[in-house]
């Protein structure tokens, strides 16, 4: 297992299977605890504005427990002041701030740093000023990649969304804003719609040093278990940094 890239695993559709019952079960923090059993680097978990799949007493677990494992937590979040509150009470060690919207099945498309102005600089301020890392997921996009660095964040997740979905030059425009951000001073992740199959290329681009995959892997897991799926990751990035 190589330790060039970090694998952060998503658990929220283990609380959408959860929700669809309205049951105690599947837990999302046993299901945290077999990721890093499995290798997992870290924990993701988006609160969103709903409240449709992860809820609030799963974050103050996630941190109960990540902090007891000394393992990064990851919280993704919308950007508004109910949720820099909840980070600001929790302290997760990183924040990643996404766009969202009630009707959507899942995030689409990056966050609109440029567009974001005075407020997104603002919440910025106010969870770096707390020491929490503060992540954008944008597209790779020079303009929204150049903002993010002005905005002094310490890490962007490129969307790999359109790579994911087979769109022509997806690859190639992730590994140019990747050198781009690297060159800012940023570190760079990426995520979204990444599987098996498709995680090699993303980790062949050198500066990408962290992803982030959830739906994917809980998929994997309902055939192969959660520690296998896992595993399964982190051989697809090893592939991958083998091939830089």
């Amino acid at each position: 297992m190589t330790e060039a890239v970090r694998l952060h695993v998503n658990i929220d559709h283990v609380a959408t299977l959860r929700n669809a019952r309205g049951t105690p079960y599947p837990d999302p923090v046993r299901a945290a605890e077999e990721c890093l059993a499995a290798g997992a680097h870290g924990i993701t978990a988006h609160l969103r504005e709903d409240r449709r799949h992860i809820v609030d007493d799963d974050v103050a677990r996630l941190r109960a427990m990540l902090s007891r494992e000394g393992r990064t937590f990851n919280l993704e979040m919308a950007a508004t002041d109910e949720m820099v509150g909840v980070a600001l009470r929790v302290r997760p060690e990183v924040c990643t701030l996404v766009p969202e919207r009630r009707e959507e099945r899942t995030t689409e498309g990056g966050l609109d740093v440029v567009g974001g102005g005075e407020t997104l600089a603002q919440r910025i301020r106010a969870l770096a000023v707390a020491g929490i890392k503060v992540s954008l997921f944008i597209a790779a996009d020079p303009d929204q990649i150049a903002r993010s660095h002005a905005l002094g964040v310490a890490q962007v997740e490129l969307h790999t969304g359109e790579y994911a979905l087979g769109h022509a030059n997806g690859i190639a425009r992730i590994a140019a804003g990747a050198r781009l951000a690297h060159e800012a001073g940023l570190e760079v992740a990426a995520g979204h719609g990444l599987t098996q199959e498709n995680v090699p290329p993303v980790v062949s681009v050198p500066e990408v040093v962290e992803l982030n995959i959830g739906h994917a892997v809980v998929s994997d897991a309902v055939f192969a278990g959660l520690r296998s799926a896992v595993r399964g990751y982190l051989d697809a990035i090893e592939r991958g940094v083998r091939a830089r």
